[in-house]
């Protein structure tokens, strides 16, 4: 199993920082930037390969693909995405297939957690009431929704019935936070799946392959992370929020 950061974003909501570089690579503890957490989480969880699908500003990633596999002791493949600018990142993910059916934990490449994340998800692929489930979602059941987040519904069998924004919050179990484990006997059908997603519009989003593998019948459940302080960094009141928190992990 390896370990995967989604960081082909533009973030444009985070202008005049996203000007030159992808949101990934914004500071967010001085010159720590987000992907530095995302990396450096998957090392402390013994991830030693890392794939990173690039798209926008990816000449600034690729500037420090050495110092990042010196720094943090993982070797680092690069995905591109020539079209992050132009779709969503059902698309992008599709785009590494041929590395998540080796397994992987995925992380998205604007999210900012403690690695406390990494292993609630790896201590449930360890777990027999997951041994059903290709993918485990990593879903923060604490926090109080709203109309941004990526929500989730499970049936009354755990597994997962709805993924979306365009949820009532009252109705949601959690929010979805952006870390997923994929078993490799799952690759196949998610590739599927996505590739069907972004087929039909290519502006939607991975976790609407989630929803299409589920209604596929493929096995999708949550893990529940507890009281974690994370954020998903989407503007500047977010990246403020980031900057609080990335200084204590």
């Amino acid at each position: 199993m390896i370990g995967m950061v989604l960081a082909a974003g533009a973030g444009r909501r985070l202008r005049p920082y996203t000007d030159t570089l992808p949101k990934a690579l914004v500071p967010v503890d001085g010159d720590t930037t987000i992907l530095d957490i995302a990396l450096a989480n998957l090392a402390e969880a013994g991830f030693t390969e890392v794939v990173i699908v690039v798209g926008y500003r990816a000449e600034a990633v690729e500037a420090r693909h050495a110092a990042m596999q010196e720094k943090y002791g993982v070797t680092i493949t690069l995905v591109h995405n020539d079209k992050a600018e132009e779709w969503n990142n059902a698309y992008s993910l599709w785009l590494a297939r041929e590395h998540f059916a080796r397994g992987v934990l995925l992380v998205n490449g604007d999210t900012v957690h403690p690695v406390s994340i990494e292993h609630t998800l790896q201590a449930a692929a360890a777990d027999a009431a997951y041994a059903d489930a290709g993918i485990v979602l990593a879903v923060d059941d604490v926090k109080k929704l709203a109309d941004e987040e990526m929500k989730v519904v499970f049936g009354t069998d755990g597994r997962l019935a709805k993924i979306t924004k365009l949820m009532d919050p009252a109705t949601a179990h959690g929010e979805y936070i952006g870390a997923t484990l994929i078993r490799p006997e799952a690759a196949d059908a998610l590739a599927d799946a996505l590739r069907a997603t972004w087929e039909r519009d290519p502006n939607l989003y991975y976790e609407d392959g989630y929803q299409e593998l589920a209604e596929r019948g493929g096995t999708v459940r949550g893990a529940a992370i507890g009281k974690v302080d994370w954020v998903e960094v989407d503007n500047h009141d977010d990246l403020a929020r980031a900057r609080e928190i990335a200084c204590h992990y």
